[in-house]
């Protein structure tokens, strides 16, 4: 893996662990009203799908199951449909995608730093 890819996993990492501790303690109707949490969380959500979006196709090809295409689609429907963003899914997304992901965005990291 290239340094690169490695430098934008810890960005998506790193993005991913800042929105659960945004979240930490808080709910839902949080987001309805704090309007920092709502700029946070979508903010972190941006920086997750653009580091995505980098990520090279060699390794996307040995890491599928990281949904990919499903990180830089989000990513995109938040910057290019900014006005339109639903609360369910970004506390969702946030809530239940991203604990998820993360195991998988660490262990690819730890593959890539394994001297084998």
């Amino acid at each position: 893996m290239s340094e690169a890819d490695r430098i934008r996993l810890w960005h998506m990492i790193e993005a991913a662990e800042q929105a659960g501790r945004f979240v930490a303690g808080r709910t839902r109707d949080d987001l309805d009203t704090d309007p920092m949490l709502l700029f946070a969380l979508v903010r972190a959500i941006e920086v997750v799908g653009e580091a995505a979006s980098q990520i090279s196709p060699e390794t996307r090809q040995v890491s599928p199951e990281v949904p990919w295409k499903a990180i830089v689609g989000m990513r995109n429907r938040i910057v290019h449909a900014y006005w339109d963003i639903d609360p369910d899914i970004l506390w969702k997304t946030v809530t239940a995608r991203l604990p998820s992901l993360l195991p998988q965005l660490r262990n690819l990291l730890a593959r890539s730093e394994d001297p084998r």
